[in-house]
């Protein structure tokens, strides 16, 4: 019989052919000496202080965060002030009335600047606004502002609280 082959009555093998007879699924663990581990920082003392580095960055991004949390979600002093364009109303070539209402904090000063555009969206009038302290928190205002050429719109820009 040839030193390859199987006997005619055994069903042929799935397997590839292996020169040695061990099975192959438990290959031996490499050993590694200290000095091999040391070579490469997989000490003990070198875990520890791994440990403890990754936990420290851990603790300063935990304060980071909640710093980061505090400084913009549960700051209150931010007030908003809303502004909403009502309507216009363009008098002549020259003057237009814009008519809008600001919501802003009770007893706090505003200042809201509004313009008139033409057909070209070009700023052809401007005007600042300082509103009064009011103990209502919703009002409205028209004011009639003087335009360089005839408008096409009016409307509030921006407000700000002084």
């Amino acid at each position: 019989m040839p030193f390859n082959s199987t006997p005619a009555n055994a069903p042929p093998s799935l397997e590839p052919y292996r020169l040695d007879e061990s099975d192959g699924s438990t290959a031996p663990a490499p050993i590694e000496s200290a000095v091999i581990q040391s070579r490469y920082g997989r000490t003990p003392a070198r875990r520890v202080q791994d440990r403890r580095i990754l936990w420290g960055l851990g603790g300063i991004f935990v304060l980071v965060l909640g710093a980061w949390v505090l400084w913009t979600g549960l700051d209150g002093a931010s007030t908003q002030i809303e502004a909403r364009n009502i309507g216009h109303t363009i008098i002549d070539a020259h003057t237009v009335s814009v008519t809008f209402e600001v919501a802003l904090p009770v007893n706090r000063t505003a200042s809201c600047a509004v313009q008139a555009l033409n057909e070209s969206y070009s700023v052809v009038g401007w005007k600042i606004v300082d509103l009064p302290p009011s103990t209502l928190y919703n009002r409205s205002f028209t004011e009639i502002l003087r335009t360089t050429d005839l408008s096409n719109t009016g409307l509030i820009y921006e407000c700000w609280l002084t």
